[in-house]
């Protein structure tokens, strides 16, 4: 156990989707390790290179999606096949600083369902412009139509209580998943909150598909339009 470890849940999921990300993956396990010691990191993977087998010697706990069933489904896999009361989502590229998730646990210790790493306190440097205006118009919709405070309905890197995961009623069909988990809530009364992070350059070529991942955010935002409003907390920007 490291120093840090310490401080986390005993009962601890790291969740992370793999699709041909042999070159990050030991990297971004072997971090996870040093900074959560030994906890539960579940691979969900629809790999057609090593990945899986770099997995499996890695100590992980693999779920193969082969051939692919899609980004939603492969999510809803990873959530279910997680037992710790504490489930953390990452994306295996390297982009998400594992140095944070000591911190996105002592906010969970304050009571709340779900908090979220927000990689847009401002534009990062490692972001096309392109996408950070699609993610600041997805955010200021989120509160528009639904009344969220967000300014980061994409990112990668959560932290979920198992009851919500468990309790809460989400569609996994489809792209953009992570925009429903965090709308979803927020507009039904979970307690949800932000911190941000430094996001850093990928290790290995982007998956990111502009058109139906717009598609499918829009639609997500969307369908909670109509529910009783919920304010989210925000973390005091740095």
């Amino acid at each position: 156990m490291t120093e840090n470890s310490s401080a986390l849940s005993p009962s601890l999921s790291v969740m992370m989707l793999t699709l041909n990300e042999e070159k990050a993956i030991e990297k971004v396990v072997i971090d996870i390790r040093r900074v959560c010691g030994n906890c539960e990191i579940v691979v969900v993977d629809s790999s057609s290179d090593k990945t899986p087998e770099i997995a499996e010697r890695l100590g992980c706990k693999l779920v193969r999606q082969f051939p692919p069933r899609g980004y939603g489904n492969a999510f809803d896999a990873g959530l279910k096949a997680s037992t710790g009361d504490v489930i953390v989502t990452l994306d295996c590229d390297d982009t998400y600083p594992v140095e944070t998730i000591p911190i996105l646990l002592e906010k969970m210790k304050e009571g709340f369902d779900v908090v979220s790493a927000s990689r847009l306190p401002r534009r990062p440097d490692t972001m096309p412009l392109a996408n950070y205006i699609a993610n600041w118009t997805f955010a200021k919709l989120s509160w528009l139509l639904c009344g969220v405070s967000t300014t980061d309905v994409h990112t990668g890197m959560r932290a979920y209580t198992q009851q919500l995961v468990r309790d809460f009623k989400y569609d996994p069909v489809g792209m953009a998943l992570p925009v429903e988990l965090y709308i979803g809530p927020a507009r039904a009364g979970y307690k949800c909150t932000e911190i941000f992070i430094e996001y850093r350059d990928r290790i290995g070529d982007s998956k990111l598909d502009p058109l139906p991942g717009t598609i499918w955010t829009l639609k997500r935002i969307w369908r909670f339009r109509s529910w009783k409003k919920v304010e989210c907390k925000l973390v005091p920007r740095p």
